[in-house]
This record gives structure tokens, C-alpha cells and sequence, in this order.
């Protein structure tokens, strides 16, 4: 996760690490234990896991802030765009489970709701 920083735009490599996965606690605590003594994690995206128990101790003796709230996209768009767009610095085009068309949206709804076939990122294109 920390070499994922170095293509990120100064300014966001220096106020977040994000850790994504399936187990939303598992991936919190790891955000928890590699971020930095002073550092921010950040809870981005739809969170929908129950946070109990936090690791409030870990947390206070490493002086980490918790930042969540839904993205500002206006905001963060002309750093983030790039990423995603040129050329795959981050290797994102390998994060889709599955690719479907607008139409089958409802389909891939329901199975990334139930986790089917390992449905964990759904790319719906026109």
C-alpha cells in the first residue's frame, strides 16, 4: 500500500492511505496498524460494516485522525481523473470482478449484494 502512494498527487499521498476489501473491519485495522504515527485513515466510499470493536487504544497512542463522509468529487477530480484514465499507474483495470452492460444493472446489483461468483467491483458501461 505505501508504494500505491508514491503515484498519487502529493497532497493526497500525504493525507490518506486507503485500504479496500470485502471484510470492511479486517480492512480498517489494517488501515489502522500501517498509517503513520500522526497519520489520517480514511474511510472512503459506502462503509457498510459494523466498526466495533475499534482499536480506540492503537488509535489514540498513534495519534491517528478517522476521516469518513461520502466523497467530494468536484473537489478531487482533476487529481484523481489522471490515475485512472492514463495509462494505469495504479493497476485499477484489474479491480472489476465483472464487467456488464447498463442494462444487466439490476442482475449485477443482486449479485454483488449476495457476493456471487466473488462479485466485488461491477463495471456497468453504456
Amino acid at each position: 500500500a505505501q508504494r500505491l502512494t508514491s503515484f498519487l498527487p502529493d497532497r493526497l499521498a500525504e493525507r490518506m492511505m486507503q485500504t479496500a476489501g470485502i471484510d470492511r473491519l479486517a480492512s480498517l485495522h489494517a488501515a489502522v496498524e500501517i498509517v503513520r504515527r500522526g497519520g489520517t485513515v480514511s474511510v472512503v466510499g459506502v462503509y457498510g460494516g459494523a466498526a466495533d470493536p475499534m482499536p480506540m487504544m492503537q488509535m489514540f497512542d498513534k495519534q491517528i485522525q478517522l476521516r469518513m463522509g461520502q466523497a467530494n468529487v468536484r473537489r478531487w477530480v482533476d487529481d484523481i481523473l489522471p490515475l485512472l484514465t492514463d495509462d494505469d499507474p495504479l493497476g485499477v483495470d484489474t479491480f472489476a470482478t465483472h464487467r456488464m452492460a447498463l442494462e444487466d444493472a439490476p442482475h449485477g446489483y443482486e449479485i454483488f449484494q449476495a457476493k456471487k461468483d466473488g462479485a466485488s467491483k461491477i463495471v456497468l458501461s453504456t
